[in-house]
């Protein structure tokens, strides 16, 4: 896991000079301290920087050249299956034992395209291709790692973190913000992909190859994307659980090798208890990690320390006090460089920061939820699908008198004319009304807007509730992963996700879920936990990894929300409208609402403005 910066020019003798360019690249030294090696070419440079996890020698360095010397890579990332590549292809000659070693071999006997699709793991790759003058980049098919990149007059800038590309010169004096990507920052809490906040810098979406030649012309290729066209299981068969249990276990051995000591996360749920139940089967020396936090709500330690006792693996329970993890956010701040506001960043930083100081590399649970239908949103959404059929202007006044009469208990039929806004108002943390205030004439992007679209006129359980899988993964699911790598990054720590493996991500989309009269949440991974725990210590209870955010704005973080939010120049007052903005935020204080999620999102776009961007 490691940290890579880029440049290529559209004509020679326009790369910046190499200081500049140096002090870029020491930006994400966190994500690489063991070394930081740079190659400049004609017009192109790379620089990266190395966390060590294989082939721990001077060897396993980048950037790397292919035995061609036709092609120059930077590689963030892990590629599992390098081993069965290297055997597949008969590859001799390497000069490490390194992952990157097998792709460069690969990239000259198959070519680009076909080595991206060989590739199972999370990764992002910047590949210069001398003989053809061009650049390409790559991102894994989940979006586990990330990959920005920024297109000027002089050429493109590819990056691993956001503030390497809009604080290189191209770009930092003609930074103009993206007001519907800035509408839906505020929204979701982060930005989708290929989307910034800034014009003329994006995201590398997941599963896809971009390449530019040097005279600025691109093409852009899907290389894996997962659908559910094809279903193929069904969550009610009789086996289900051993087909993925098999699947989920091969994945987990794969991400076991590593020349460095792994853990693993340990909550009270059950997806990381799978997780590491099967890692323990295979390694006796995994070490589970396990939050404690003072909020007897929010704590798992209990419920994770019977998971630990049962299957004997050496347990850490890591007790992040109210006091201790108020005392890291601003430090946490430091390694987000793009907005981002989802506040269980705050523990996921508190217990990597901890478990590094004997460990580079973690196992997550993360993934389970999107992909084995987790989330109790979707089981209200199929409950409710029905009062959907109902014309909006007739539905009105006939759900007005069923909630009052208790026969139903949600307002969502009420408030929203089909099951898209239903699904978008759900994962929007700051309502749409008040977002159009906050940013006036705006839309959201078209991804965003396909991401959200679905036939209304459909109302199979089957159908949405495979549209909603789908809709996960691409969207929640990328803030979580951003969440997971920038925190676990800034304290150098990989974190290795065996549920978004190439191959269980396939099977579970081509899996239809399992429902009868009621939909039954993580039905395959309730079967599989049970053949791995005994049933009385399993809990399916839900708590998430949190803080208690309101009571926090409210009280020790409230000094702090003030000074960013009324004292201090508000970034982006060009578009934004500060003043209904502030509005929201002082009625939250005075406690006329408790939406602390959008508070922690309005009051962390301003950390991040004068952390990363408005700081010299």
């Amino acid at each position: 896991m490691c940290g890579f910066l880029g440049e290529f020019c559209f004509d020679i003798g326009q790369l910046t000079k190499k200081e500049k360019f140096d002090s870029l690249l020491d930006l994400s030294k966190h994500r690489g301290p063991d070394n930081t090696s740079t190659y400049r070419g004609e017009n192109f440079q790379l620089g990266f920087n190395r966390l060590a996890i294989l082939d721990l020698s001077d060897k396993g360095n980048q950037p790397k050249l292919s035995p061609s010397f036709r092609y120059h890579i930077v590689f963030n990332g892990e590629v599992y299956n390098y081993k069965e590549l290297l055997i597949k292809y008969g590859l001799k000659n390497l000069k490490s034992t390194s992952d990157t070693e097998v792709i460069i071999h690969l990239l000259d006997i198959l070519g680009i395209k076909e080595t991206i699709k060989e590739l199972e793991g999370m990764f992002a790759i910047m590949i210069i291709d001398k003989l053809q003058d061009k650049v390409y980049l790559t991102r894994d098919f989940a979006g586990i790692k990330p990959l920005f990149f920024g297109i000027s007059d002089f050429g493109i800038v590819a990056a691993s973190q956001f503030n390497q590309v809009f604080k290189h010169e191209w770009f930092s004096k003609t930074l103009k913000l993206n007001k519907n990507v800035v509408k839906e920052y505020f929204g979701f809490g982060y930005m989708q992909a290929p989307n910034t906040v800034y014009n003329s810098i994006f995201q590398v979406e997941p599963g896809t190859l971009i390449s530019f030649t040097s005279k600025g012309k691109s093409e852009k290729t899907q290389i894996t994307a997962f659908n559910s066209n094809k279903l193929k299981y069904s969550e009610s068969e009789n086996g289900i659980e051993d087909i993925f249990a098999k699947l989920i276990t091969d994945e987990v051995s794969k991400q076991l090798v590593s020349d460095v000591p792994i853990a693993s996360f340990l909550s009270g749920g059950i997806d990381s208890p799978i997780i590491t139940s099967i890692a323990h089967q295979k390694d006796k020396s995994i070490t589970a990690y396990t939050v404690k936090v003072d909020n007897n709500e929010l704590d798992e330690s209990k419920a994770a320390e019977a998971y630990a006792k049962h299957l004997g693996v050496e347990q850490k329970v890591i007790n992040l006090s109210t006091e201790k993890l108020i005392n890291t956010i601003d430090k946490h701040f430091k390694y987000f460089s793009e907005p981002f506001g989802d506040y269980s960043s705050i523990p996921t930083f508190g217990i990597t920061k901890l478990a590094k100081k004997e460990h580079s590399v973690m196992l997550s649970g993360d993934g389970g939820d999107e992909l084995f239908f987790g989330y109790p949103r979707m089981q209200h959404i199929i409950e409710n699908k029905n009062w959907f059929r109902i014309p909006f202007i007739i539905r009105k006044p006939i759900v007005r008198i069923a909630i009052k009469t208790k026969i139903l208990n949600t307002h969502a039929p009420y408030s929203y004319k089909n099951i898209c806004d239903w699904v978008l108002g759900k994962q929007l943390m700051i309502p749409q009304e008040k977002l159009n205030i906050f940013l006036k004439n705006t839309t959201f992007t078209k991804e965003v807007i396909d991401l959200f679209t679905f036939s209304k006129n459909t109302f199979k359980t089957i159908s949405i509730l495979n549209w909603l899988r789908k809709n996960e993964f691409y969207g929640h699911l990328q803030r979580v992963l951003i969440k997971v790598d920038r925190a676990s990054m800034g304290n150098s720590l990989e974190v290795r996700i065996p549920f978004l493996g190439k191959k269980v991500i396939k099977e579970a989309f081509h899996m239809s879920p399992n429902y009868t009269d009621k939909f039954e949440l993580k039905h395959v991974l309730k079967k599989i936990s049970r053949n791995l725990y005994p049933k009385e210590i399993i809990t399916n209870k839900k708590r998430g990894f949190s803080v208690p955010i309101e009571d926090w704005l409210r009280n020790e973080l409230k000094e702090d929300l003030i000074y960013y939010i009324f004292r201090l120049d508000f970034y982006g007052e060009e578009i934004l409208n500060v003043k209904a903005i502030k509005l929201y935020v002082q009625d939250f204080i005075d406690e006329r609402h408790n939406n602390g999620w959008g508070i922690w999102q309005i009051y962390a776009w301003q950390k991040w403005a004068y952390m990363h961007v408005l700081k010299e």
